[in-house]
């Protein structure tokens, strides 16, 4: 936490910002220290002696930790506004850029694309970029192929270690990218091709979505359904996808040995890694996909946080920009609540003659649920009241499909007739999940409004955190249910006096 916050504010607000954060977490340690030893002092002599000897060097180590990272991201902040580019805010040049992932559609004539700049009127650069192009001239760029292009250059619109946002003009010059990012284009691409020869056309545009994260064929109807479900995660490569695919791989350990089937696992995660793209975002998927699938087969909670820790102290390491992308936050705190709260939950639930797969499938639903919806309330400023109910009832159909899509997009190539034949068997899976996107989002209710920015975040943080604690007694299960039901009638009043004309 102490890494993430100084980062996070060194690059929102500046090295001094990422000094004083350093500072509030090593006194914020000594505090709990305190407070700590106070406790263990009632009890016995010897325990507060151990308590107190084992207690200085954590706070020694958040200190440097933070003293670390504010140098850090200083130097980071201090690059970005020293870049070259800063002086053209304004003016037009010809640049050379690699996108990092591929390029994002808006609309039918639009793009939006991620990359590092490594040229600049003919000098050698670097940096991170945003640029905005023409759909119908960059059509076929891809991640990693550079391209160069006249483009006339902006100071960036958000604070994330981003250089400058580019529009570019004027016909394109494409590169090659390596060979290894070809044959990665070439298995997604012959992919799509596939779904598109054997699923209908919704179900083809969704199946990419779902197994690669690419979604340039999906509709905005689809997206918005999605979205008004709580649905959303499953069309980005998360973590999830991750612990499907090596956990079938590693089904194969009573064939093959843990041994081999932990190492396929490992070849089977990189390879994953660099068909749907390495971006910061898909490397985050695999490090938090890993954690959980390490928690679930060792079945050692304790040891997964300590884990994820780690992780994100490498990921912040590599890539600072993570710390200000609500999208790790989420991948984050989605993978703690996983590994910690949900199967405490589970254990409860069965404990009180739950079936196992239901105790677990409502307790994995409603933890992601609860430590999410903060997140997304400051991002969006909704709620979605019908997430948990969406998740469960699409929860069996998600590992078929991820396992049968990945299997088939990794012989698209050599053999397509026999991806197309896989690539069926997904159909009624696809249906289920699209009909069940339709018929939540189509609820009224369903989504709730609230207020965006960080009211919304504590707003919906505080309210969760109520709702769990009072839910531990009768009259307090009966406050919640009672408030569910009276937010929902204030959405369903809300709806009903925005309609226009007869219902």
């Amino acid at each position: 936490m102490t890494g993430w916050a100084v980062t996070a504010a060194g690059i929102a607000w500046g090295p001094g910002a990422a000094l004083w954060a350093a500072v509030i977490a090593a006194l914020a340690t000594v505090v709990v220290a305190w407070r700590l030893r106070r406790t263990t002092t009632t009890y016995t002599t010897t325990f507060t002696t151990t308590t107190y000897s084992s207690i200085w060097p954590a706070v020694l180590a958040v200190v440097a930790v933070g003293g670390c990272f504010a140098v850090a991201v200083g130097l980071r902040v201090d690059d970005v506004r020293r870049h070259p580019i800063v002086s053209q805010f304004g003016t037009s040049a010809m640049v050379v850029v690699t996108p990092s992932e591929s390029p994002r559609f808006l609309g039918a004539t639009r793009m939006l694309f991620r990359g590092v700049l490594t040229s600049l009127d003919g000098k050698g650069t670097g940096g991170r970029v945003v640029v905005f192009a023409s759909a119908i001239d960059y059509g076929e760029l891809s991640a990693g192929r550079p391209v160069a292009f006249n483009a006339r250059i902006s100071r960036p619109t958000r604070r994330d270690l981003t250089v400058a946002v580019l529009i570019a003009t004027g016909k394109p010059t494409l590169g090659t990218a390596s060979a290894l990012q070809r044959a990665a284009a070439g298995v997604r691409a012959r992919f799509a091709e596939a779904a598109r020869a054997g699923l209908p056309a919704d179900e083809a545009a969704m199946l990419p979505a779902l197994v690669l994260g690419d979604t340039a064929a999906l509709s905005n109807e689809t997206v918005n359904e999605f979205r008004s479900a709580g649905l959303t995660h499953l069309m980005a490569v998360s973590g999830a996808n991750v612990t499907i695919v090596c956990g079938a791989i590693l089904l194969t350990a009573g064939l093959l040995g843990p041994r081999i089937a932990v190492a396929l696992a490992a070849v089977g995660l990189i390879a994953f890694v660099v068909v749907v793209q390495p971006s910061a975002s898909v490397l985050r998927a695999a490090v938090m996909g890993a954690i959980t699938l390490f928690a679930i087969a060792s079945k050692r909670r304790r040891q997964a946080i300590p884990a994820l820790s780690a992780c994100v102290l490498v990921l912040l390491v590599t890539a600072p920009e993570l710390a200000v992308d609500v999208g790790f936050a989420l991948s984050v705190s989605a993978t703690a609540a996983l590994v910690v709260i949900a199967p405490v939950w589970s254990r409860r639930l069965v404990d009180r003659g739950w079936p196992e797969p239901l105790a677990a499938g409502v307790s994995v639903a409603t933890a992601a649920q609860l430590v999410t919806a903060p997140l997304v309330a400051g991002m969006t400023g909704t709620v979605s009241m019908v997430s948990v109910i969406a998740n469960l009832a699409v929860a069996a159909v998600i590992p078929p499909i991820t396992v049968i899509g990945t299997a088939s997009s990794a012989i698209s190539t050599a053999w397509p007739a026999a991806a197309e034949l896989m690539i069926r068997f997904t159909g009624p899976e696809l249906w289920w999940l699209s009909n069940v996107a339709h018929w939540t989002a189509a609820m009224p209710g369903a989504v709730v409004t609230v207020p965006s920015g960080w009211s919304g975040v504590v707003t919906v943080a505080v309210t969760g955190i109520v709702a769990v604690v009072l839910w531990r007694w009768r009259w307090g299960r009966l406050v919640v249910g009672a408030a569910t039901v009276c937010l929902i009638g204030w959405s369903l009043a809300g709806h009903g006096a925005g309609r226009v004309g007869p219902a």
